[in-house]
């Protein structure tokens, strides 16, 4: 019953909190004025929490990448909306 939920891959939701910290205070910037996705901001975000997933979890490159990259799209997208 439970394998066909969709799995959240593990340090989602602690990246994303990261990530949205980090546009909150000012750090990086997700959405530039006109609107549009600030893509440099978006991989300077990831970069930096991917390190940090790297170091609680241990986990390769690809993996922490991929788990930022889909924490900080999902950021971009709220922050867009607001």
């Amino acid at each position: 019953m439970r394998a066909d939920r969709l799995q959240v891959p593990p340090g989602l939701l602690g990246a994303r909190g990261r990530i949205e910290l980090a546009a909150r205070v000012g750090k990086v910037a997700l959405v530039k004025a006109d609107g549009f996705f600030d893509r440099a901001g978006i991989m300077i975000a990831a970069v930096a929490t991917a390190k940090a997933h790297q170091l609680s979890y241990g986990s390769t490159w690809a993996v922490a990448m991929s788990v930022s990259l889909r924490a900080a799209w999902q950021a971009a997208r709220r922050a867009r909306s607001h």
